[in-house]
Protein backbone atom coordinates (compact mmCIF):
# COMPACT_ATOMS: atom_id res chain seq x y z
CA UNK A 1 0.00 0.00 0.00
CA UNK A 2 2.88 2.34 0.85
CA UNK A 3 4.52 1.67 -2.53
CA UNK A 4 1.30 2.43 -4.38
CA UNK A 5 0.90 5.71 -2.46
CA UNK A 6 4.47 6.77 -3.27
CA UNK A 7 4.05 5.91 -6.94
CA UNK A 8 0.76 7.86 -7.07
CA UNK A 9 2.39 10.98 -5.57
CA UNK A 10 5.33 10.60 -7.93
CA UNK A 11 3.07 10.34 -10.98
CA UNK A 12 1.15 13.45 -9.92
CA UNK A 13 4.36 15.44 -9.43
CA UNK A 14 5.74 14.15 -12.72
CA UNK A 15 2.55 15.10 -14.60
CA UNK A 16 2.54 18.65 -13.21
CA UNK A 17 6.26 19.12 -13.88
CA UNK A 18 6.03 17.64 -17.37
CA UNK A 19 3.26 20.05 -18.27
CA UNK A 20 5.59 22.94 -17.44
CA UNK A 21 8.83 21.67 -19.00
CA UNK A 22 10.62 18.52 -20.16
CA UNK A 23 11.48 16.16 -17.32
CA UNK A 24 14.75 14.22 -17.11
CA UNK A 25 14.64 10.79 -15.45
CA UNK A 26 17.27 8.11 -14.99
CA UNK A 27 17.82 5.03 -12.87
CA UNK A 28 20.65 2.96 -11.41
CA UNK A 29 21.08 -0.65 -10.33
CA UNK A 30 22.85 -0.61 -6.97
CA UNK A 31 23.45 -4.37 -7.00
CA UNK A 32 25.15 -4.11 -10.39
CA UNK A 33 27.33 -1.21 -9.18
CA UNK A 34 28.38 -3.04 -6.01
CA UNK A 35 29.22 -6.23 -7.88
CA UNK A 36 31.54 -4.27 -10.17
CA UNK A 37 33.41 -2.42 -7.41
CA UNK A 38 36.66 -4.16 -6.31
CA UNK A 39 36.32 -2.64 -2.82
CA UNK A 40 32.92 -4.28 -2.35
CA UNK A 41 34.22 -7.66 -3.54
CA UNK A 42 37.08 -7.46 -1.04
CA UNK A 43 34.66 -6.65 1.78
CA UNK A 44 32.34 -9.48 0.72
CA UNK A 45 35.24 -11.94 0.80
CA UNK A 46 36.26 -10.83 4.28
CA UNK A 47 32.69 -11.21 5.53
CA UNK A 48 32.34 -14.62 3.85
CA UNK A 49 35.54 -15.79 5.55
CA UNK A 50 34.25 -14.67 8.94
CA UNK A 51 30.85 -16.25 8.34
CA UNK A 52 32.53 -19.55 7.39
CA UNK A 53 34.62 -19.46 10.56
CA UNK A 54 31.55 -18.80 12.75
CA UNK A 55 29.58 -21.51 10.95
CA UNK A 56 32.37 -24.00 11.60
CA UNK A 57 32.29 -23.13 15.31
CA UNK A 58 28.51 -23.66 15.36
CA UNK A 59 28.84 -27.01 13.56
CA UNK A 60 31.53 -28.18 16.00
CA UNK A 61 29.41 -27.28 19.02
CA UNK A 62 26.34 -28.90 17.48
CA UNK A 63 28.35 -32.06 16.83
CA UNK A 64 29.41 -32.22 20.48
CA UNK A 65 25.81 -31.83 21.61
CA UNK A 66 24.73 -34.68 19.34
CA UNK A 67 27.54 -36.84 20.71
CA UNK A 68 26.33 -36.18 24.25
CA UNK A 69 22.81 -37.18 23.25
CA UNK A 70 24.03 -40.39 21.61
CA UNK A 71 26.15 -41.26 24.65
CA UNK A 72 23.21 -40.69 26.97
CA UNK A 73 20.99 -42.83 24.77
CA UNK A 74 23.41 -45.75 24.77
CA UNK A 75 24.34 -45.53 28.47
CA UNK A 76 20.95 -44.58 29.90
CA UNK A 77 20.32 -48.09 31.21
CA UNK A 78 23.52 -47.96 33.24
CA UNK A 79 22.93 -44.53 34.79
CA UNK A 80 20.92 -43.47 37.81
CA UNK A 81 18.01 -41.06 37.44
CA UNK A 82 20.06 -38.33 39.09
CA UNK A 83 22.91 -38.77 36.59
CA UNK A 84 20.47 -38.80 33.66
CA UNK A 85 18.89 -35.54 34.85
CA UNK A 86 22.31 -33.95 35.21
CA UNK A 87 23.40 -34.89 31.68
CA UNK A 88 20.08 -33.78 30.19
CA UNK A 89 20.43 -30.40 31.94
CA UNK A 90 23.94 -30.06 30.54
CA UNK A 91 22.63 -30.77 27.03
CA UNK A 92 19.83 -28.26 27.50
CA UNK A 93 22.28 -25.56 28.63
CA UNK A 94 24.58 -26.33 25.69
CA UNK A 95 21.67 -26.01 23.25
CA UNK A 96 20.58 -22.68 24.76
CA UNK A 97 24.13 -21.32 24.62
CA UNK A 98 24.48 -22.47 21.02
CA UNK A 99 21.22 -20.77 20.07
CA UNK A 100 22.41 -17.54 21.71
CA UNK A 101 25.70 -17.80 19.83
CA UNK A 102 23.88 -18.29 16.52
CA UNK A 103 21.76 -15.20 17.17
CA UNK A 104 24.85 -13.23 18.20
CA UNK A 105 26.61 -14.04 14.93
CA UNK A 106 23.81 -14.43 12.37
CA UNK A 107 20.73 -12.89 13.97
CA UNK A 108 18.91 -9.76 12.71
CA UNK A 109 21.15 -7.67 14.97
CA UNK A 110 24.09 -10.05 14.85
CA UNK A 111 27.75 -9.42 14.16
CA UNK A 112 27.48 -10.30 10.46
CA UNK A 113 24.78 -7.70 9.77
CA UNK A 114 26.47 -5.01 11.89
CA UNK A 115 29.91 -5.52 10.36
CA UNK A 116 28.45 -5.59 6.85
CA UNK A 117 26.70 -2.26 7.46
CA UNK A 118 29.86 -0.72 8.91
CA UNK A 119 32.07 -1.90 6.05
CA UNK A 120 29.66 -1.12 3.21
CA UNK A 121 28.51 2.28 4.50
CA UNK A 122 31.51 4.16 2.98
CA UNK A 123 30.82 2.55 -0.42
CA UNK A 124 27.13 3.45 -0.21
CA UNK A 125 28.16 7.02 0.59
CA UNK A 126 30.35 7.01 -2.51
CA UNK A 127 27.44 5.85 -4.66
CA UNK A 128 25.13 8.49 -3.18
CA UNK A 129 27.69 11.27 -3.72
CA UNK A 130 28.28 10.12 -7.31
CA UNK A 131 24.51 10.13 -7.98
CA UNK A 132 24.15 13.61 -6.52
CA UNK A 133 27.11 14.86 -8.57
CA UNK A 134 25.68 13.38 -11.77
CA UNK A 135 22.17 14.69 -11.07
CA UNK A 136 23.46 18.24 -10.56
CA UNK A 137 25.84 18.25 -13.51
CA UNK A 138 23.34 16.67 -15.96
CA UNK A 139 20.18 18.30 -14.55
CA UNK A 140 18.30 15.10 -13.71
CA UNK A 141 14.93 15.53 -12.03
CA UNK A 142 14.63 11.93 -10.75
CA UNK A 143 17.09 9.07 -10.38
CA UNK A 144 15.55 5.80 -9.20
CA UNK A 145 17.20 2.68 -7.82
CA UNK A 146 16.18 -0.46 -9.72
CA UNK A 147 17.24 -2.58 -6.71
CA UNK A 148 15.07 -0.64 -4.23
CA UNK A 149 11.49 -1.20 -3.09
CA UNK A 150 9.88 0.79 -5.91
CA UNK A 151 8.81 -1.71 -8.55
CA UNK A 152 9.96 -0.88 -12.08
CA UNK A 153 7.76 -2.81 -14.47
CA UNK A 154 9.79 -1.63 -17.44
CA UNK A 155 13.11 0.20 -17.78
CA UNK A 156 14.79 1.34 -20.99
CA UNK A 157 18.55 0.73 -21.01
CA UNK A 158 19.06 4.25 -22.41
CA UNK A 159 18.20 5.68 -18.99
CA UNK A 160 20.45 3.34 -17.01
CA UNK A 161 23.11 5.50 -15.30
CA UNK A 162 24.85 2.65 -13.44
CA UNK A 163 27.97 2.63 -15.63
CA UNK A 164 28.31 6.40 -15.33
CA UNK A 165 28.16 6.10 -11.54
CA UNK A 166 30.79 3.34 -11.66
CA UNK A 167 33.10 5.53 -13.76
CA UNK A 168 32.67 8.45 -11.35
CA UNK A 169 33.54 6.29 -8.34
CA UNK A 170 36.50 4.69 -10.16
CA UNK A 171 37.91 8.10 -11.09
CA UNK A 172 37.58 9.27 -7.47
CA UNK A 173 39.30 6.13 -6.18
CA UNK A 174 42.09 6.45 -8.75
CA UNK A 175 42.68 10.05 -7.69
CA UNK A 176 42.95 8.89 -4.07
CA UNK A 177 45.46 6.22 -5.08
CA UNK A 178 47.55 8.75 -7.04
CA UNK A 179 47.52 11.19 -4.13
CA UNK A 180 48.51 8.47 -1.67
CA UNK A 181 51.37 7.36 -3.95
CA UNK A 182 52.52 10.98 -4.36
CA UNK A 183 52.44 11.49 -0.58
CA UNK A 184 54.41 8.29 -0.10
CA UNK A 185 57.06 9.41 -2.62
CA UNK A 186 57.34 12.81 -0.91
CA UNK A 187 57.84 11.15 2.48
CA UNK A 188 60.47 8.83 1.02
CA UNK A 189 62.28 11.79 -0.60
CA UNK A 190 62.22 13.71 2.68
CA UNK A 191 63.70 10.70 4.44
CA UNK A 192 66.43 10.45 1.80
CA UNK A 193 67.29 14.14 2.23
CA UNK A 194 67.37 13.79 6.01
CA UNK A 195 69.57 10.70 5.75
CA UNK A 196 71.91 12.55 3.37
CA UNK A 197 72.20 15.50 5.76
CA UNK A 198 72.91 13.20 8.68
CA UNK A 199 75.52 11.31 6.66
CA UNK A 200 77.27 14.56 5.63
CA UNK A 201 77.26 15.86 9.19
CA UNK A 202 78.73 12.62 10.44
CA UNK A 203 81.39 12.73 7.72
CA UNK A 204 82.33 16.33 8.61
CA UNK A 205 82.51 15.46 12.29
CA UNK A 206 84.74 12.52 11.51
CA UNK A 207 87.01 14.73 9.37
CA UNK A 208 87.24 17.33 12.14
CA UNK A 209 87.97 14.68 14.70
CA UNK A 210 90.66 13.26 12.46
CA UNK A 211 92.25 16.71 12.18
CA UNK A 212 92.26 17.27 15.92
CA UNK A 213 93.41 13.84 16.84
CA UNK A 214 96.11 13.62 14.14
CA UNK A 215 99.33 12.57 15.96
CA UNK A 216 102.64 14.59 15.65
CA UNK A 217 104.89 12.84 13.22
CA UNK A 218 108.67 12.68 13.70
CA UNK A 219 110.80 15.23 11.84
CA UNK A 220 113.54 14.03 9.58
CA UNK A 221 117.20 15.06 10.17
CA UNK A 222 117.05 17.39 7.20
CA UNK A 223 113.95 19.11 8.59
CA UNK A 224 115.59 19.49 12.03
CA UNK A 225 118.70 21.11 10.54
CA UNK A 226 116.54 23.42 8.44
CA UNK A 227 114.56 24.53 11.52
CA UNK A 228 117.78 25.19 13.45
CA UNK A 229 119.14 27.22 10.56
CA UNK A 230 115.96 29.30 10.44
CA UNK A 231 116.16 29.80 14.21
CA UNK A 232 119.78 30.99 14.09
CA UNK A 233 118.92 33.28 11.18
CA UNK A 234 116.12 34.84 13.23
CA UNK A 235 118.51 35.41 16.16
CA UNK A 236 121.03 37.23 13.93
CA UNK A 237 118.31 39.49 12.59
CA UNK A 238 117.36 40.40 16.17
CA UNK A 239 120.97 41.24 17.08
CA UNK A 240 121.41 43.35 13.98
Amino acid sequence: MKKVFLLTILLLVTTITFSQRGIKIGYIDTEYILENLPEYNQISKRLDDKASQWKKEIDDRLRKIEQKKESLKSERILLTDEMIDEIENEILIDEEELNEYQQKRFGPRGDLIIQKQQLIQPIQDQIFNAIRELAKSKNYDFIFDKSADIVMLYSDKRYDLSDQILRTISRANNRKKVNSKRDKREIENENLIDDSIVANNEENENNNNNKVEEPNRKLSVKEILKKRKEKNSDKRKVKD
